[in-house]
């Protein structure tokens, strides 16, 4: 067929892209080769927009050992020779139109990037965004996306450790569905994505390959629209029980020494790990599509290069030990085909029945090589100075404060998410130490050792709709205040940056400016950016109208917590302990769930928030934690001090009896989500080292009350019993689930 600008255009290249390769190759493209640059060059594997500024993010520290977006995945120093890999990433556009397949090969991609590095994955986080729960679509996606990661993650056999579900409207047509996956493993045993080494054969390893997924890249680079459910092609279909075969055969390869490099088969397939595995090593290869093991008949090369069939990798390994590997892929009865080989010059040919199809210089694909690089316009959203006028006098204080306690408690992105956590595996694996005693972040045991992992996954869109800058630097800060709360110290992160449009320039604003919020608070933590995934254009468009979800730059934070005994839960221990807060309370009820759920108002500031007092308050927890000095920690965010008070009671069936703050409003200081603030238990016996340990940090506290046996008491009123809460916390989304 002809190839033209129209051709370009349709599968998703500009005009002047067209140019460009005609300009590279020094003609006019086949069909087979602009497809390849049409996925090559697409946002979702060039970052063609954001790269630009993704290379601001700090990326260097000395717990890294991978340099970050250049590996299948981050990976730090964890001490005692061991390492922790670590990456989030999404599965927007497929988990919309499909939402269990799309869910369930989102957390299958994310687990191969792990042990394409040579970790076994250790522990599973996902991050969700639904619509307007009360809609039937947010529903079927909901039950769609829980149960394709239940299904596929407990069939693999990797515990979910943590995780966060949030409903908003902005979601209503496009979820987010961002999937971490964290692994552990000697960290001089580290498999790197790279083909060198002239003749050296290229094997791809695991799933017959087919047409499920094919321009699935193109697929996450384009708005969806009322037409997107035609590309079910699009979306891939995950195997959990071939990935464990293809997990354990990988990590017994790794121990032959036989391999060179290796990556995983995600998003463009063939034709992405064979030009990224060449650029890495400034070589090229010969490859023979006839050669790939097909689960459909009569494929067309192009369809074989771009295919995203699930559960595959590429492998290169050293000349004269295929038989090694070989043994080992039919032991485990997999698929282990020769497809080509190592060659010298940055070229990639690809051959069908021995004849040429595709012939391009493999630099001239990737990020970093030939892929374009884009400075898009960006200008401040009108909605923004409006955001700021919002005056606190505007909002009335409640009549019944009991009941819009209780109300709030039964908000969707409030109440006990047990419906969701109850579908996933938590304790498959024997290493999560954090079920049986929950804590702000999830946390998994190294056995052997005295340490554990600390990990979480953070971000409220509503902070960073209403100021991206500080609202990503919030979402840094409460990642980091989770870890500290669990007893660890923060080491670095992984990020899943969801936006709209980035030719819209207001969303491109938005993401310019949470990159600066993202750089000044991984500065301040020393939290190095490790990698992670850009998604543009979340968003629907209906009858002629675009509407882009919230930014949603969610931030996936490791960290390590260097003795067991320092592990710190957020549930209260014993009746008579006191309650502290650590940090300040203020008259604040911006953005927060209890003006957007109680109020109906959607449009105000970000909470207050301050980076240095923010550190300041993490390092007095970290000193409070590793001197013994308190019992429980859990941090005030979503839904406030009240919320954060009855999480911590509700695990061991505690009340508690605290005196509000009558310098402060009433609603502010039981609803409002101001942040670097901690609460914490004290016993009678530590309260005077309590004090003077906080006298000696200079940080604010206060105070609060103590713990009861069942009751919960504020200024002397009774707000009920904690068993009677507990049922009704427990139960509010199943029930709001149920509704017709």
């Amino acid at each position: 067929m002809e190839v033209t600008v129209k051709t370009a255009e349709q599968l998703g290249l500009l005009p002047e892209e067209f140019e460009k390769i005609k300009e590279i190759l020094g003609r006019t493209p086949n069909f087979t080769e602009l497809s390849v640059y049409s996925v090559m060059w697409s946002e979702h594997a060039s970052y063609k927009n954001s790269i630009k500024w993704l290379k601001t993010l700090p990326r260097t520290g000395k717990q890294l050992l991978a340099e970050p977006g250049k590996e299948n995945a981050g990976l730090v120093d964890i001490g005692d020779g061991m390492a922790c890999a670590f990456k989030i990433e999404s599965h927007n556009h497929p988990s919309a139109v499909e939402p269990y397949q799309g869910a369930a090969t989102g957390v299958g991609g994310i687990n191969r990037d792990i042990f394409t590095m040579g970790a076994r994955p250790v522990a599973q986080l996902n991050s969700l965004r639904f619509g307007d729960i009360h809609l039937q679509r947010t529903k079927w996606h909901l039950k769609g996306v829980v149960k394709g990661i239940g299904d596929y993650g407990n069939a693999f056999g990797i515990p979910v450790l943590g995780g966060e579900v949030f409903f908003d409207k902005c979601y209503n047509a496009n979820p987010l569905v961002n999937a971490m996956s964290v692994g552990i493993m000697k960290k001089d045993e580290m498999i790197s994505a790279i083909a060198k080494g002239v003749g050296n054969p290229v094997y791809i390893v695991g799933s017959s390959t087919g047409k499920d997924g094919i321009h699935g890249a193109t697929f996450a680079s384009a708005d969806l629209n009322e037409n997107s459910a035609d590309d079910l092609p699009s979306v891939q279909v995950g195997d959990p029980f071939m990935e464990k075969l293809l997990l354990e055969a990988t990590l017994e390869l790794n121990k032959t020494g036989a391999v060179v490099g290796m990556q995983d088969m995600g998003a463009a397939g063939i034709i992405c790990s064979t030009s990224e595995m060449s650029e890495k090593g400034n070589h090229g290869m010969k490859v023979y599509l006839d050669r790939v093991p097909l689960r459909q008949q009569e494929m067309h090369a192009w369809e074989i290069l771009l295919s995203e069939s699930q559960e595959r990798m590429l492998v290169v390994v050293h000349k004269g030990q295929e038989e090694i590997v070989e043994e080992i892929f039919k032991k485990w009865d997999l698929n282990c085909a020769i497809i080509g080989e190592v060659i010298a010059d940055d070229k990639l040919y690809f051959y069908m029945h021995n004849e040429l199809v595709a012939e391009v210089p493999a630099s001239t694909l990737v990020l970093g090589g030939g892929a374009p690089v884009y400075e898009r316009e960006y200008k401040e959203p009108a909605y923004f100075k409006a955001t700021q006028k919002f005056d606190i006098q505007s909002v009335p204080e409640p009549q019944n404060y009991k009941e819009t306690a209780l109300a709030l408690l039964q908000s969707p992105n409030i109440a006990s998410k047990k419906w969701v956590i109850e579908q996933y595996d938590t304790m498959v694996g024997t290493g999560n130490m954090s079920t049986n005693f929950p804590s702000d972040a999830g946390v998994y045991n190294i056995k052997g050792t005295d340490k554990a992992i600390a990990m979480t996954v953070d971000c409220n869109a509503r902070y960073v709709k209403a100021d991206p800058e500080k609202g990503t630097a919030i979402a840094v800060s409460e990642a980091a205040r989770n870890i500290v709360c669990s007893g660890g110290v923060p080491l670095a992160i992984t990020n899943c940056l969801n936006f709209g449009n980035p030719y819209n320039p207001e969303v491109y604003w938005q993401f310019v400016h949470a990159i600066k919020g993202m750089t000044h608070a991984c500065r301040k933590f020393n939290t190095p950016v490790t990698g992670g995934n850009v998604s543009f254009y979340n968003q629907m468009s209906e009858a002629g109208t675009i509407v882009p979800v919230h930014p949603t730059p969610t931030i996936g934070m490791i960290g390590i917590i260097e003795n067991k005994k320092n592990h710190m839960t957020m549930a209260f221990k014993n009746k008579g302990d006191m309650i502290f807060l650590v940090g300040k309370s203020r008259d604040d009820i911006n953005s927060s769930e209890y003006i957007n759920y109680i109020h109906n108002i959607g449009q105000s500031p970000t909470p207050y928030f301050n980076l240095e007092e923010e550190f300041d308050v993490q390092e007095a927890v970290k000193g409070l934690i590793k001197k013994h000095l308190i019992r429980s920690a859990h941090d005030v965010s979503d839904g406030g001090l009240f919320v954060t008070l009855v999480e911590s009671a509700i695990t061991r069936g505690f009340g508690f009896d605290i005196t509000t703050d009558a310098e402060v409003r009433k609603d502010a200081f039981l609803f409002g989500e101001a942040q670097g603030r901690v609460v914490v238990t004290v016993s009678p016996a530590h309260e005077d080292h309590f004090i003077d340990y906080m006298i000696e940090q200079k940080v604010p506290f206060s105070a609060l009350g103590h713990v009861t046996k069942t009751e919960l008491r504020i200024d002397d009123n009774s707000f009920g019993f904690i068993a009677d809460i507990k049922k009704m916390y427990d139960n509010a989304l199943e029930n709001l689930l149920k509704e017709e």
